[in-house]
């Protein structure tokens, strides 16, 4: 558990970034709780890496001001460096040392006799699954290896708080999967993580809290349900028995529900947005009213779900951008 469970990892108030005639930052604030993973998400060139850069005392803010810990980032930088670790978005070990001459050398570096840096080098390397890989050149390992073998080069020494600048970029869904895992790990022994990332099911999956930033400024700010709710009430899902029947059913639900409905690629399938307002009555009784009615029509259903907002949707209606992780973020 974290030593620092109740405090605020993180506090930023008004935190400005400034590249010649680019504002990168527009006045970002910030409120992280201790020993929890928070979520930044945002579009390319919204700010996320400069934001970070700025916390983890590597780039020098043109204003505002920010804490960790309750240390300043600028007159108290050297105590901040002391609590955090920072993984990029690109790897920092040397690719052309072993897994375990990687974190050897950093142990070294961080204080460790070489008796102890290399325990902890084997200890981690159990930890992230890369002991058979251990003795190979890094720049032999596959992307999620990598990532994995970065993540533990940050945490030879345990920080209170760990920056992940989106942390799987370009791996694929299992390599993505492991790497949650260990981030799930890592918070569970106490320490904070600071999330930034383009992918929503990811910080739909990690983060207790998340803010949405959009160029420069945070819009949103909350937990991922309270993110979903502020978009809607859900969407009401149906499957239909028979094909023929679906324009029927797309003229009564439009009527109940008083909203557009979608006709999905599967030729059964129909979808429609529930507002939560209409008449003051809940997401759940309208879709009641709306199986009932379709019920009413002769309208067979064979699946019916009412599913909340996704994180796409959120994303979609604060930034009215696509976020889009191939590309990079041009305030980095």
């Amino acid at each position: 558990m974290s030593k620092h469970r109740g405090e605020l990892a993180i506090q930023a108030s008004g935190l400005i970034k400034t590249f010649g005639k680019t504002r990168a930052v527009r006045g970002i604030d910030l409120e992280v709780p201790a020993g929890t993973v928070y979520g930044v998400l945002g579009p390319n060139g919204a700010g996320k890496t400069t934001a970070v850069r700025m916390l983890a005392t590597l780039l020098r803010p043109d204003g505002g001001e920010a804490t960790v810990f309750g240390h300043d980032i600028v007159r108290e930088a050297d105590a901040v460096r002391g609590k955090v670790s920072l993984t990029g978005q690109y790897a920092s070990i040397d690719e052309d040392l072993t897994g375990t001459e990687n974190l050897v050398l950093l142990g070294r570096l961080l204080g460790h006799r070489k008796p102890g840096a290399r325990r902890r080098a084997a200890e981690l390397l159990e930890a992230f699954g890369l002991t058979e890989a251990a003795d190979r050149q890094v720049k032999n390992y596959s992307g999620g290896m990598r990532r994995r073998i970065d993540i533990a080069a940050s945490i030879i020494k345990t920080p209170d708080l760990l920056f992940l600048d989106e942390p799987t970029t370009g791996l694929d869904p299992r390599s993505r999967n492991q790497v949650w895992d260990i981030v799930r790990i890592i918070v569970a022994q106490g320490t904070t993580v600071l999330l930034t990332t383009q992918y929503l099911d990811e910080a739909d999956q990690l983060a207790s809290r998340i803010a949405v930033i959009d160029q420069g400024r945070v819009i949103a700010d909350g937990t991922p349900g309270e993110l979903k709710s502020s978009v809607g009430a859900g969407s009401v899902h149906v499957r239909l028995r028979d094909a023929a029947q679906r324009p029927e059913a797309e003229r009564v639900l439009a009527r109940t529900l008083g909203t557009d409905v979608t006709l999905e690629p599967e030729p059964v399938a129909l979808t429609a947005r529930i507002s939560g307002e209409e008449s003051g009555s809940g997401a759940a009784e309208q879709a009641s009213r709306a199986l009932h009615e379709l019920a009413a029509a002769g309208i067979t259903v064979d699946d019916f779900s009412l599913g909340q907002p996704s994180l796409d949707e959120v994303f979609l209606a604060l930034t009215d951008h696509t976020a889009n992780p191939t590309e990079k973020e041009v305030a980095a």
